[in-house]
C-alpha cells in the first residue's frame, strides 16, 4: 500500500517518512515513497487510473466491520469521486459481529485513490488502491480507527476527524 509522490521537476527526488530509497521494488515495508518523474513510463503509470465511479470495488480501512464496498453512486458529479469525496456504497464483504453487515447501503469518504492528484507545490500523490472510511448520513465516522496512510487533502474537505484518527498523513 504505497503512495507515490511525483515532482514535476525530473531532478528533484525526496523521500518521506525516513529511510526509504528511490527504488520502486526495494520498499516493500514502506507506506510512502517519492519517485522522480522520467521520460520513460514505468509499469504503474501505464495502467489507466480513473475516477471512482459506479461498480468500483473499494477497500474499507476502518474498524466498522466491512471489508469491501462496491460504489453505487458518487455524490460529487457525473464523472466520479476523487480524494475526500463522499460516495454511497453497498457492503460486499463484512466481518462477523461488525457494526455493518453484508448488503447494507452505507456512505463513505474516499481516503485513498489510485488516480493521480496534483498538489499546489507541483508534486502528485497516487495510491496503490482505492479505499474508503465509512460514515453515517450526517458525516460522522462509524468506526473508531483508520488504518494506513491518508492524504492531507482531507483537511480542505473538512474531514478532520479522519485525519485525527489516521496512522499516517501523507
Amino acid at each position: 500500500m504505497a503512495a507515490f509522490l511525483r515532482s514535476k521537476c525530473p531532478s528533484v527526488g525526496r523521500t518521506l517518512m525516513g529511510g526509504l530509497g528511490n527504488s520502486l521494488f526495494g520498499a516493500a515495508n514502506s507506506s510512502v515513497e517519492a519517485v522522480t518523474r522520467s521520460s520513460h513510463c514505468d509499469a504503474i503509470s501505464q495502467q489507466i487510473r480513473t475516477f471512482i465511479q459506479m461498480r468500483t470495488n473499494l477497500k474499507v480501512v476502518d474498524n466498522s466491520g466491512a471489508k469491501r464496498v462496491m460504489c453505487i453512486q458518487s455524490l460529487r458529479g457525473k464523472k466520479g469521486a476523487r480524494l475526500g469525496d463522499t460516495i454511497i456504497g453497498s457492503v460486499k464483504e463484512a466481518q462477523p459481529r461488525g457494526k455493518v453487515k453484508k448488503g447494507d447501503v452505507v456512505y463513505g469518504v474516499v481516503v485513498r485513490a489510485a488516480m493521480k492528484k496534483g498538489r499546489s507545490d507541483g508534486s502528485e500523490v497516487q495510491f496503490d488502491d482505492n479505499a474508503i472510511v465509512l460514515v453515517n448520513n450526517k458525516g460522522e465516522l462509524i468506526g473508531t480507527r483508520v488504518f494506513g496512510p491518508v492524504p492531507h487533502e482531507l483537511r480542505k474537505k473538512k474531514h478532520l476527524k479522519i485525519l485525527a484518527l489516521a496512522e499516517h498523513i501523507v
